[in-house]
């Protein structure tokens, strides 16, 4: 026979079993936030990290606004593509090269607490020079094809422009598009370069707005900077939205552009 609920027919609980309930349910608590937070490192250490593209220096291929994520495990680790540098390291632990075209996220050599984005144009010791916007690798201009005129606007707020896409194809055979907005822009004639051991030569997809390995400001990019190579993009938001105005989200997202590979 079931027993009335009442005072005398519960069970009685102690003060040390409450105490215990209530220490193991709060750590409890803690310690799921700290797996979570430990397992969020995890895998932005070893497996992807997501960034975000705030400038127009990648365009067309990336936008203002796009969120891409990049693989961590492509080029191997260093201390510079671990998280804030947790992981001490010499060297690149299970090291890769990369590949011409590859579009890579790396540290500024002068600010490594800087990130950037660029195509990777030249390997070590290869002579990259730029003449008349036309890029020459090793003596040789990469064969370009003439797509046609566009309108770009690289931030919110700012005029549509006029601007000239070409096709460009590595000698490896990997093809992407590029912008010309300037006939005989002040990057458009640079070089030559002798890339040293060990370092890369990046370049903009945007040649006339893409502060890269041309300028000083970026030069040479030591092996040790690659962070990760850039695979898709997952979100996508107009220049003029920011991530946390959610409100915003129905009319900014843009939908064509999620779960797009990066070329």
């Amino acid at each position: 026979m079931t027993q009335p609920n009442t005072e005398e027919n519960r069970p009685v609980t102690s003060d040390a079993t409450r105490k215990f309930e209530k220490d193991y349910g709060e750590g409890s608590a803690i310690r799921t936030v700290i797996y979570a937070i430990l397992i969020a490192v995890v895998i932005r250490t070893v497996a992807f990290e997501p960034f975000n593209i705030p400038s127009g220096s990648m365009m067309p291929g990336l936008q203002v606004g796009d969120f891409l994520f990049v693989s961590k495990f492509s080029y191997g680790y260093s201390s510079r593509s671990t998280v804030l540098g947790a992981i001490p390291l010499e060297g690149r632990l299970f090291g890769k090269q990369p590949e011409r075209g590859d579009v890579i996220v790396f540290k500024l050599p002068r600010d490594p607490s800087i990130d950037y984005i660029k195509r990777l144009i030249g390997l070590p010791g290869d002579v990259i020079a730029v003449r008349s916007g036309e890029v020459w690798i090793n003596g040789a201009p990469l064969p370009r094809e003439r797509i046609g005129p566009v309108m770009m606007e690289d931030k919110a707020g700012m005029p549509m422009r006029p601007a000239i896409e070409w096709r460009e194809t590595m000698p490896n055979g990997k093809s992407y598009v590029v912008l010309e907005e300037y006939e005989n822009a002040p990057l458009d004639n640079a070089g030559p370069f002798r890339v040293p051991e060990g370092h890369y030569f990046m370049m903009g997809d945007n040649r006339d707005n893409s502060q890269d390995s041309r300028t000083r400001n970026v030069s040479y990019v030591p092996y040790e900077n690659l962070v990760g190579r850039a695979e898709f993009t997952f979100f996508s938001l107009s220049a003029a939205t920011r991530f946390w105005q959610f409100w915003k989200w129905p009319w900014s997202v843009r939908w064509d552009r999620m779960f797009q590979q990066i070329q």
